[in-house]
């Protein structure tokens, strides 16, 4: 094991005291995993039959269950299908604390690699906006992926930095999650090789970057909104004193006070709206959260921006496009299908309100039904995986089909007429086959499917 940095350690048993040998000691065991369930995917068959190691549910978490460090409930078809995401327990708590709603507008600042957008999204069911940012491009393209696979109707993903966006976006949000870039010293126990990285200057370089994207939420949301900061380390110079920073600077904000429940009927109390949780007093690795409202607007603050209509930020769909869609749907389902409202290049999709886009680019916008190639129309990946699922025609998987598929193999066609079809594994959708040629073609996205054996 790589030893923790001397002054990490000198610097945790001075703020520790007493407790300080029973929190080292817990840094050197192993550490904790969880998963979420997405409630809005839910498996015909009960998941403890299915998933190996699934455990009780974590107290401070709605969905939230802890899974022992060996399963390889990752590589299950299930995970797959977006039932469930893989999310240390500890970081479910600030999505919680934020308790959005469904119909509200939302931003997850810095969104990647997507458990709390996620979280986030199965809060407001399908209902409202959800805007997903993440500065790094190929984390925002990780983060769309992961909306993707849990079946996320209602979110934007932008890859921008706070402050253009906050230029772009004052006053829009109801609620934003601030889960700030941090010097990791919570990660230290799941993450040892972190613990090289680590310097005694990091906690103040990190603590210059998160009061600027602090700032920036601020000018983001509305008077009465909720901001939840948090990090994902121990370092008081990048928790309780940005807070105590950007209070002392925006009076137009106050702290709201929480309990935590962590278990056994033991609950954890908020001090001035800000809570700690330890590896050695919960079960989870370290975490910080402080819960901020906005109680009224400042003079200076800029005027609130509105969100618009899908086909005012992008383009109205093509007639072209619209009853290619329409033709399709109507050849796998007898009900009425989704509205297509908008397309982003020659990509059909429906979305809820989006904020102005002017010069920022979206990684995903509401769901991507597809685009007409030839003349064909092809379904997104995201159309399959859409929760709640959509009633289109499908064909169960055996269980020995089921890899074959995941690999990218055609698989027989039987008897079902030509065309395409939603292939499911327990009960729930997994992606596109076509039927053509007395086979099943593999519409799997290439950059998913998994080696064979």
């Amino acid at each position: 094991m790589i030893p923790l940095p001397p002054a990490y350690t000198d610097r945790m048993r001075a703020m520790l005291g007493s407790d300080a040998d029973d929190f080292l000691g817990a840094q050197e065991q192993p550490y904790v995993r969880g998963l979420r369930l997405n409630p809005l995917k839910i498996s015909a068959t009960p998941l403890e039959t299915l998933i190996d190691g699934l455990g009780s549910g974590v107290p401070w978490a709605d969905n939230g269950f802890y899974l022992d460090i060996e399963s390889q409930a990752g590589s299950h078809p299930l995970h797959a299908c977006g039932v469930y995401y893989i999310q240390e327990p500890s970081a479910m708590l600030p999505a919680q604390l934020l308790g959005v709603h469904p119909g509200e507008t939302v931003l997850d600042l810095c969104a990647a690699p997507g458990g709390k957008s996620t979280q986030l999204a199965a809060q407001m069911r399908g209902q409202g906006t959800l805007v997903c940012n993440e500065i790094v491009s190929s984390r925002a393209a990780i983060l769309s992926g992961n909306l993707e696979r849990m079946g996320v109707r209602n979110a934007l993903v932008v890859s921008q930095s706070p402050d253009t966006l906050a230029q772009t976006w004052p006053q829009l949000f109801d609620a934003i999650l601030v889960d700030a870039p941090c010097s990791g010293e919570g990660m230290f126990r799941r993450h040892p090789e972190t613990r090289l990285e680590w310097d005694e200057a990091s906690p103040a370089r990190c603590a210059i970057r998160q009061s600027l994207i602090l700032e920036s939420a601020a000018r983001m949301l509305k008077a009465g909104g909720r901001l939840c900061y948090s990090t994902c380390t121990f370092s008081p110079e990048e928790n309780e004193g940005v807070i105590r920073t950007f209070l002392s600077s925006h009076p137009e904000f106050e702290p709201v006070d929480f309990t935590v429940p962590i278990g056994n009927g033991q609950t954890l109390r908020s001090q001035s709206g800000s809570v700690r949780l330890y590896p050695h007093m919960v079960r989870g690795e370290g975490h910080f959260a402080a819960l901020l409202q906005k109680t009224n607007i400042r003079a200076e603050e800029e005027r609130p921006t509105a969100l618009l209509s899908a086909e005012t930020v992008f383009t109205a769909p093509d007639r072209q496009s619209r009853d290619a869609f329409q033709a399709f749907w109507a050849e796998g389902s007898h009900s009425e299908p989704p509205d297509a409202n908008a397309m982003i290049g020659n990509l059909l999709i429906v979305s809820p309100p989006l904020p102005p886009l002017t010069g920022l680019k979206a990684y995903r916008a509401g769901l991507s039904l597809g685009r007409i190639k030839g003349k064909v129309f092809l379904p997104d990946h995201a159309l399959a995986l859409a929760a709640p699922p959509l009633p289109l025609r499908s064909i169960a998987l055996e269980e020995q089909q089921i890899a074959p598929y995941l690999h990218g193999d055609a698989l027989p066609a039987g008897d079902v007429p030509p065309g395409f079809y939603i292939v499911s594994c327990f009960g729930l959708p997994l992606g596109f086959v076509k039927h053509s040629d007395r086979q099943l073609k593999n519409h799997y996205p290439k950059g998913l499917r998994r080696p064979s054996g």
